[in-house]
């Protein structure tokens, strides 16, 4: 399998030279050449295999279809060793909980840090640490975090050899969880530096540090956003997942509901889809910025400053530009790197936005794609919390209750619709209380985090100042 850029630039590349990679030296992120059609034998096949040998054996087969440098038996080892009842707390790995008739949650935070990045970032680590001791090389990982890659990026990538990580999040802007979880690591590894700013500062430095080719290639930058095509590869396979466990038969089709900021984990559902996974809608869930119910409702695509990106009780979605999004405009404009260059590139630096609202390809977002979208506000997700916990006497944290909302919605009669779980309520505390009148349950590893010692700097939000970081850490 071969990898090109959503730009359009460059030759294509081997699935573990853009692991190491993350963004294409163009600016563009890496896509397969084409994605592996599942037949209907063949998808028969994967329900069988995830029946009967689970979790890992299923992720094995996804991704052995796009990692083809990686020989079996090793790939095979590193999905068993990533996806085990020790690290995720249960032998399903992904439950499926039914919620009321018709609406399925699947359970997505069992990992080490109660959120769902840990499906890709448990198993990004084991690649990182495998290819690098391959190639007797170091790694210096670069990413931004909203609130939960980071912390899940840190336990992931914690006392690995080779590799040091650099994580950037919004000063002030995550739960006091989050920070806790992040800032009280303190293995010489992992540096927290936390940013004056919001989310997409954290994010647009990250991309201002890859396209210096020459400071990339020096200090050898990677990343772990879901701008790395990895990460988005892993989490492909809990749509299949998920379909399995809601359905009986391969002639039944499944909807699903997704909470979304950077566009990432909904982009893995439409490479399922694209795949021949039988996924009738994707639907896409925003909190109050909502840059992306408003591209899917209008066909405009407009980013909002920092002091525009609205700070709400569903943090890890306050994302003003959603990077993965520039993967689904390329394949709505039929792959043609050089308009998405335009879009991306030159339309949104110039003016901030871009209009398909008129062109043909637009309607195909959703009569071929299947995507749809909605919106929760705060008195939206808080409502839905009591309502779920009254209901069905189950907690939910405030991104899925921005999914259920939003699900709720768009529901199809005989057709059952997946919201995916986001995170544990704990991560979460004050907007459930606030919604229950109580603390969420804590586990019982994570008492007197808050308390811990934290290892983090503040810094303005200044590519050059993060560069010189990195330099004299890496010296």
């Amino acid at each position: 399998m071969r990898y090109l850029s959503t730009r359009g630039e460059g030759a294509s590349r081997r699935f573990c030279d853009i692991l190491l990679e993350g963004l294409a030296p163009d600016g563009g992120l890496y896509l397969p050449a084409h994605y592996p059609q599942i037949t209907a034998s063949e998808l028969q096949r994967l329900r069988r295999v995830h029946a009967s040998q689970g979790y890992a054996a299923l992720a094995f087969e996804i991704l052995s279809l796009y990692i083809d440098d990686i020989p079996a038996a090793d790939l095979k080892a590193i999905c068993e060793k990533t996806y085990t009842a020790q690290v995720f707390g249960t032998a399903a790995i992904v439950p499926l909980k039914p919620l009321e008739p018709g609406l399925f949650l699947e359970a997505l935070s069992n990992g080490p840090t109660l959120a769902f990045k840990d499906m890709a970032m448990q198993l990004l680590g084991h690649l990182f640490e495998y290819e690098l001791a391959r190639r007797g090389e170091t790694l210096n990982i670069l990413g931004a975090t909203s609130g939960d890659t980071g912390s899940a990026a840190e336990y992931a990538m914690r006392g690995k050899q080779g590799i040091r990580v650099f994580m950037l999040s919004p000063h002030g802007r995550m739960s006091a969880f989050q920070q806790a979880q992040m800032f009280s690591v303190q293995d010489a590894n992992i540096h927290n530096i936390a940013i004056e700013g919001v989310f997409d500062d954290c994010q647009d430095i990250v991309k201002a540090v890859s396209n210096d080719l020459e400071f990339k290639r020096k200090y050898r930058i990677g990343t772990v956003n879901s701008i790395n095509w990895a990460r988005l590869l892993a989490q492909v396979v809990y749509y299949f997942a998920g379909y399995f466990s809601a359905t009986r038969s391969n002639d039944e089709r499944v909807d699903f509901t997704v909470p979304s900021g950077n566009f990432g984990n909904v982009c893995a559902g439409h490479v399922a889809r694209m795949m021949g996974l039988p996924i009738g809608r994707l639907v896409v869930a925003t909190n109050e910025n909502d840059v992306l119910d408003e591209f899917f409702r209008t066909g405009i695509y407009r980013v909002r400053a920092s002091a525009d990106t609205h700070e709400t009780s569903s943090p890890s979605m306050d994302i003003s530009k959603a990077s993965n999004f520039e993967r689904f405009v390329f394949d709505l404009l039929g792959r043609d790197g050089a308009a998405t260059r335009a879009l991306f590139d030159d339309a949104l630096r110039q003016h901030g936005r871009f209009d398909l609202s008129g062109d043909a390809a637009f309607r195909q977002a959703r009569e071929r794609y299947g995507f749809e979208s909605g919106k929760s506000t705060h008195a939206d997700r808080v409502a839905t919390i009591r309502a779920v916990h009254a209901g069905q006497g189950v907690t939910i944290d405030p991104h899925t209750a921005d999914a259920v909302k939003v699900a709720r919605e768009h529901l199809q009669a005989g057709v059952p619709m997946i919201a995916l779980e986001t995170a544990l309520p704990i991560k979460f505390a004050a907007t459930i209380e606030e919604a229950l009148g109580q603390p969420p349950e804590r586990p019982p590893a994570f008492d007197g985090i808050e308390q811990l010692p934290r290892r983090v700097r503040v810094m303005p939000a200044d590519t050059a100042q993060v560069k010189r970081l990195i330099a004299q850490e890496c010296e």
